[in-house]
């Protein structure tokens, strides 16, 4: 495997070698469990199920390690606005996130560890980061000192005496440098908090991802990802704390997915721009939201719009429609270059460069017209072999191509009739009142009917046999 990834700290793409011959070590972080999901957190989530799904199909051992944010300035002031406490608010939605994962066919992650059952390890590592000088105690509170970390900003490629506080970076005067930043907060009335050396208080947000990551995964290991917000302040703050800790290296590759536009905007909560992640999935079926998600490489821009959504599904419809026509076949394992382990290997070559989606999806509908283009009955059965067992594969490797056609025929189906104010038995009763038209060869109310269903987003295939198909456009 010849894999090169991009690396957000040398900013270039380099070859990817793991710590270990066949596994890999990765940690991305996770959702702040205060709140409904958006789009934008799920394409993160998407991006890294994908990259998760490669080392399985390529034969790694993965451990693959995400975090659920539970404790938090947003968590605390969002329980006391629902008058309930911190623990039932997230664990509302970090299993609403977790089904809305299981519907977006995103596989569960090895590890999902939550800051609140960490507070120990976080403590043994600020007790490190004080003890070599990194970090200082005031008034119950604990700071990193950002200008005593020689590699600060070396991640975010920004220069120390250019960098402004703010962002997720309290301002505080009590911090010898603005720009310090923290790693315990001394507590609160109303608030969580636990024992500590300083007195009782509860974590800043930044600890908690370096002191879970090295936990599960050792003090160096190969990836860590995220979007490309957490750069700065957090992942740059992740490197401070976790290398400043250990003296080592701490994560070797950096990968972060780009952001999900709405308005030319990033999607976020902040702005109010942003659709949930339900939301969407109610009038979108999963696998056209999931194919949306992947279409665009994973580091790019990716614009939320209803004619992208579009788009989306008519690609998915053409590749469904082009399966329906395959002759029945059973799966079977192919050989050579012109079979399916010949298309296998020439969609892992577009996965092995950085994971491009992007061409493996132009590349699979350059088969589908390829094999539209076959009349030669041998031809298609050989064709529809190849399908099969690449359907399967593809399955396994990006979450989506592998319904069957019937299945997913029927799920927009469903999805349509949720959305539109008619119900199957309308559009069946206006079906039998064309075929009675048909009969009586009376084409003009036949049209009629047609045209009225065209309108109301139903296309009809009439079949040999005199039957006639539904499917929405």
């Amino acid at each position: 495997m010849t894999l090169r990834v991009y690396n957000t700290l040398t900013q270039k793409k380099e070859a990817f070698h793991a710590l270990q011959d066949k596994k890999v070590k990765m940690y991305v972080c996770g959702i702040t469990a205060y709140d409904h999901c958006h789009l934008g957190h799920a394409r993160g989530a998407v991006s890294f199920d994908i990259v998760y799904r490669f080392f399985k199909v390529a034969g790694f051992d993965v451990t693959y390690v995400r975090n659920y944010t539970d404790v938090d300035d947003k968590i605390i002031k969002r329980s006391n606005e629902q008058k309930i406490s911190c623990t039932e608010l997230t664990e509302k939605y970090i299993a609403e996130y977790q089904q809305d994962m299981k519907t977006l066919r995103v596989l569960s992650p090895t590890i999902e560890p939550k800051a609140t059952e960490h507070i120990s390890e976080m403590i043994t590592m600020i007790q490190s980061l004080i003890q070599k000088g990194l970090a200082y105690e005031v008034q119950g509170n604990v700071y990193f000192s950002v200008r005593k970390f020689p590699g600060y900003g070396n991640l975010s490629h920004k220069k120390i005496d250019e960098l402004e506080s703010g962002a997720r970076i309290e301002i505080d005067e009590t911090k010898k440098d603005p720009l310090d930043f923290a790693l315990w907060k001394k507590a609160k009335l109303g608030e969580p908090n636990w024992e500590s050396p300083w007195g009782t208080g509860r974590p800043g947000w930044h600890i908690e991802c370096s002191a879970m990551s090295t936990k599960y995964l050792g003090e160096t290991f190969d990836i860590h990802g995220g979007g490309r917000d957490l750069v700065f302040p957090h992942h740059e703050n992740e490197i401070a704390q976790a290398s400043g800790a250990h003296g080592k290296e701490f994560a070797r590759y950096w990968l972060h997915n780009g952001f999900l536009n709405i308005d030319a905007e990033k999607m976020s909560k902040s702005l109010g721009n942003f659709k949930t992640i339900r939301q969407v999935l109610k009038e979108h079926d999963w696998e056209v939201v999931r194919y949306f998600l992947i279409s665009s490489h994973y580091r790019s821009p990716l614009d939320y719009t209803e004619a992208n959504l579009k788009d989306a599904k008519s690609a998915l419809d053409r590749f469904y429609e082009m399966v329906e026509k395959l002759p029945k076949v059973a799966p079977s394992p192919l050989e050579g270059e012109g079979g399916g382990e010949g298309k296998k290997q020439a969609i892992l070559e577009f996965m092995e460069e950085d994971f491009n989606t992007a061409g493996v999806s132009g590349q699979i509908f350059d088969w589908v017209r390829q094999t539209n283009s076959i009349s030669d009955p041998k031809e298609l059965s050989i064709a529809a072999t190849e399908w099969k067992e690449l359907q399967l594969w593809l399955g396994d490797l990006l979450g989506v191509f592998h319904s069957s056609a019937a299945d997913y025929k029927e799920r927009i189906r469903k999805i349509y009739l949720s959305k539109s104010k008619v119900d199957s038995a309308h559009i069946e009763q206006l079906l039998k009142e064309r075929k009675e038209a048909r009969q009586k060869k009376d084409f003009k109310k036949s049209d009629a009917i047609r045209d009225q269903l065209l309108q109301m987003g139903v296309d009809l295939k009439d079949r040999p046999d005199g039957t006639t198909e539904w499917h929405v456009k």
